[in-house]
């Protein structure tokens, strides 16, 4: 027989789980304190693109780019104020985020929430689309008009320009749902990755953001291949907007310049004095580190006689020493110069042997055959010309290692004598190159090894 006194335990177990239930709901914590950015990375903008001021985040739009949080979220309800200062504004919220730009991209893989104003049409609105973005995939709750992976609103509840909205979405297990002002009208399901970090995005326009703040889910244990890369204490080289940090003289000026986020050098004819340096290097001295560049050429292929190469990269003779040529389409050439030093060279290039060669290496017949053939590309990873690349390049000791759009082009290549300490820099060869996300870590200590 149960007593009076025995009914009542189970009853206040139950008052204290339902409470503490009710308690988690309300869990929330500011991604944003109201007085500075602590707890946010600037990615790939200048210094001031985004700040604090009155409880507000203000961003200039200017360059494009993103800030994101220093850690990854999986699962979270995430609440957020907006509002654009500017008729037809252009900003966003990415989630499950990449911590740097995808190739070529002033943008990451992500999960896009649209931050805009005044847009509308049959293929997108300005009231909450969702989408992926850069290589992540998402099924939407509604069928996109041209197939794409972007979810339209099922209505139109955003404020215009002046006033504030208030998003709210839910992110848990791969799916994401966005209320506009206080109501569900888009998201998406199977989405890839499904846990990463949360950006917000400045793309061309003065924006504000206020209120944010997030409560964590119960995780859900995504795959491996679900979770976006985690944060590996890459340092940008180049704000987007400037050339700050690396070493100005009159000599550059109108040849090297900034242009929509890119560092450019246009196809360079102007006349040269003899002892000037044209290259592009940095103010600051690097030792061991990764480097990541991206690059394209933009130059318009054309027939050119250039060099023939031996396979362990000396420049092929006939039987009378004169030098064996071959036509190839030439885009163009350039490099990156490492530590300060014009001979550890890794190059970029229209040749049959691809970019990535340490070419003043390779060609030197006095060197050992074994050192030779290691600064020769294993295989030519260059994506067509025009079309953006990405070096990681990693210096450490006297050894270099070169990946080229994900593939080891150079491995562990021996440069003997090369400074152990020096500035990066950008060749100038004459031709039309472009760089942008320009990151590099320092390694130290237990990095090196």
């Amino acid at each position: 027989m149960i007593t009076g006194k025995h009914l009542i335990w189970p009853i206040v177990l139950a008052w204290i789980g339902a409470a503490s239930q009710a308690a988690a709901v309300d869990e929330f914590v500011p991604l944003f304190n109201g007085r500075d950015l602590s707890g946010w990375v600037n990615v790939n903008c200048a210094p001031d693109t985004f700040s604090a001021r009155d409880g507000i985040i203000v961003c200039t739009g200017q360059p494009t780019g993103v800030m994101r949080t220093e850690r990854q979220y999986e699962n979270f309800v995430l609440e957020l104020e907006w509002m654009h200062l500017h008729e037809r504004g252009n900003a966003g919220l990415f989630v499950w985020s990449g911590p740097l730009p995808v190739t070529g991209q002033p943008f990451t893989r992500s999960i896009e929430v649209q931050i805009l104003d005044g847009r509308n049409s049959e293929t997108y609105t300005s009231h909450g689309d969702v989408f992926a973005i850069q290589g992540a995939t998402m099924k939407p709750d509604r069928p996109h008009p041209l197939g794409s992976m972007r979810c339209l609103p099922s209505e139109q509840r955003c404020h215009p320009a002046g006033q504030w909205n208030h998003y709210r979405v839910t992110c848990q297990n791969g799916v994401i749902k966005l209320a506009v002002n206080g109501k569900v009208v888009s998201g998406g399901y199977d989405c890839n990755p499904q846990k990463g970090y949360i950006c917000l995005e400045s793309e061309g326009s003065d924006v504000h953001f206020r209120n944010i703040r997030l409560q964590e889910l119960p995780p859900g244990d995504p795959p491996g291949d679900r979770v976006a890369q985690k944060d590996r204490g890459f340092q940008a080289m180049f704000d987007g907007l400037s050339l700050a940090g690396w070493k100005r003289h009159t000599a550059l000026e109108g040849r090297w310049d900034v242009h929509r986020g890119v560092i450019r050098l246009a196809n360079d004819q102007s006349p040269r004095k003899r002892g000037q340096d044209y290259d592009l290097w940095t103010e600051k001295s690097y030792q061991d580190f990764v480097l990541i560049a991206d690059w394209r050429l933009t130059k318009k292929p054309e027939l050119q006689e250039m060099n023939d190469f031996t396979a362990d990269g000396l420049i092929k003779t006939d039987a009378n020493g004169a030098r064996v040529t071959h036509q190839i389409l030439n885009a163009g050439d350039s490099g990156v110069y490492l530590r300060g030093n014009s001979r550890s060279q890794v190059n970029i290039w229209s040749q049959p042997m691809g970019s990535g060669d340490i070419n003043s290496y390779h060609k030197d017949a006095k060197l050992p055959l074994e050192i030779r053939q290691a600064c020769v590309p294993s295989v030519k990873a260059d994506n067509p010309p025009g079309q953006w690349n990405r070096f990681e390049i990693t210096a450490l000791g006297d050894r270099v290692t070169v990946v080229l759009n994900g593939t080891v082009v150079i491995e562990d290549a021996q440069l003997p004598d090369i400074p152990a300490s020096g500035p990066i820099a950008l060749q100038n060869h004459a031709d039309g190159i472009e760089f942008r996300n320009l990151y590099i870590r320092e390694l130290t200590g237990e990095a090196r090894r």
